[in-house]
């Protein structure tokens, strides 16, 4: 039975785990996209200031030009960490599965051991009640 504890411990441990790298994931998802749209604000605001919004034009602002692959980078980025997101997703639910497989295997257990000292319990009271009936006068 100890061994069955520590296993659900084990379990419990590597679910939280993985349910902590997914919201890691999840909130670099979240400060990547939020860099990204920091970034759009500023291309917007560099180019009506110089007043040229076609990033070929010869005098398009060499800081949008920057911004704006500075921006595609981190979508890019976002991206990938979505895809990685999923994969993390994924491993939470097999662990969770796990887990209760492992929980579900721990009760059944506690109950047959409680039917198996309630049946116990049952003879030892028959065996009692016998052995008074067999005591009593005729």
């Amino acid at each position: 039975m100890k061994s069955r504890e520590t296993l659900i411990r084990l379990k419990k441990f590597q679910v939280d785990e993985k349910r902590r790298k997914a919201m890691q994931i999840e909130g670099m998802i979240a400060e990547f996209e939020r860099m990204a749209n920091d970034l759009e604000r500023e291309i917007k605001v560099e180019q009506d200031r110089a007043n040229i919004h076609d990033p070929s034009h010869f005098a398009y602002p060499t800081y949008a030009k920057a911004a704006i692959q500075r921006r595609e980078n981190l979508k890019r980025s976002a991206d990938e960490l979505k895809g990685q997101l999923n994969d993390a997703k994924d491993a939470l639910s097999e662990a969770f599965e796990e887990l209760k497989k492992v929980e579900l295997l721990d009760e059944r257990d506690q109950m047959r051991e409680r039917a198996e000292a309630a049946a116990r319990e049952q003879a030892e009271l028959d065996a009692v009640g016998l052995m008074r009936v067999r005591n009593m006068p005729a």
